[in-house]
């Protein structure tokens, strides 16, 4: 039975977190809310393909189409938001042996590329998967160009003194050699995240680097997220606001998504350790299995993230298009 590809329709969007919940590749950033979230401040428009084998889902992708100076192009997920992973989820397969597997993983691609060639007729494609999806070969037939990618994944299953023996010896210094009493991290709302977002995009603008993600976008997924949540944590001493991270957590991971730049504050205290400590302790307590350290490209920041001894894993940027209409993604600053 071949596998049949569509715009899901209404009937299909009421079971789409559903299909989120279900798949080992759904994030976040997956879930319906989110996906009209990314289209409202990217000037998107959302088209979120589901693939039916029968009555069975076997997968879903939504895909951002965006179009300037008459170039349409078509992205997973969209550029300059920054959201980690998007591209395709996959149902119903984990109980099939391989080779059915694969028939069906490449059926349900094929017929995703299909309609975006049929309807959208992209000059420029770019995708970037979660770390769950392990075969990019569909993609590499259907001549997109393949590059891995790397984050850290920290192993929350144990209790906190395992985990903090694991760390190096300066990280587990840090964490117990700072005074309790000195400062205070709590997770916030609002205003911890308009307070994170505006200190990472003046470390990013003191660096030159264009810092694009609207704190209206960041505001809008923390309010309209149903399943996910978007923590921010925050370390302030004396009550003064110091230095942040902002989390996303969904399903059984928390992701290290924005924030845990040096801080400009002069103060003796190792701020990120201690805030990416809180995360995992929280992560911990709650339940989860991974913090995601969200990126293991940056060789500096590498230095940094491997001291929690996490685990490297693997994930997918694809392109599609020629040489020269690439070119035509400088328009878009930057897909990541």
């Amino acid at each position: 039975m071949s596998i049949d590809v569509r715009v899901a329709t209404e009937d299909d969007l009421d079971r789409w977190n559903g299909y989120v919940e279900r798949s080992p590749q759904g994030r976040l950033c997956h879930e319906l809310e989110a996906l009209r979230v990314q289209a409202d401040h990217a000037d998107a428009t959302l088209h979120p393909l589901v693939g039916f084998k029968g009555q069975e889902p076997v997968g879903i992708f939504p895909v951002f189409e965006i179009t300037k100076r008459l170039v349409t192009t078509a992205f997973s997920p969209p550029p300059r938001l920054r959201v980690p992973y998007l591209g395709p989820a996959f149902l119903n397969m984990g109980k099939l042996k391989q080779r059915k597997r694969e028939r069906r993983r490449q059926r349900f691609m094929d017929g995703c590329f299909e309609w975006i060639e049929s309807e959208l007729n992209p000059k420029y494609g770019h995708v970037r998967t979660a770390t769950t999806f392990a075969d990019a070969r569909p993609f590499q037939w259907n001549e997109y160009d393949v590059t891995p990618s790397y984050t850290y994944a920290v192993d929350l299953d144990r209790d906190e003194d395992d985990l903090l023996m694991s760390f190096s010896s300066d990280a587990r210094s840090n964490v117990r050699n700072a005074d309790d009493d000195a400062y205070e991290i709590d997770v916030g709302g609002r205003e911890e995240i308009r307070l994170i977002h505006e200190q990472v995009r003046n470390r990013y603008e003191s660096q030159g680097i264009d810092f694009d993600v609207p704190l209206a976008f960041v505001l809008d997924l923390a309010d309209r997220s149903p399943n996910g949540h978007v923590r921010p944590y925050t370390l302030r001493v004396d009550g003064e606001f110091v230095g942040g991270i902002l989390a996303l957590e969904y399903g059984d991971t928390v992701g290290r998504w924005l924030g845990g730049v040096r801080t400009d504050a002069d103060v003796d205290l190792p701020t990120n350790d201690l805030l990416d400590w809180a995360v995992m302790r929280d992560g911990i307590e709650r339940g989860l299995e991974t913090y995601d350290l969200v990126g293991a490209d940056t060789r500096r920041i590498n230095r940094y993230k491997a001291k929690f001894n996490p685990e490297l894993r693997t994930y997918y940027s694809l392109e599609y298009g020629s040489w020269g209409v690439k070119q035509v993604a400088s328009l878009y600053d930057s897909v990541k």
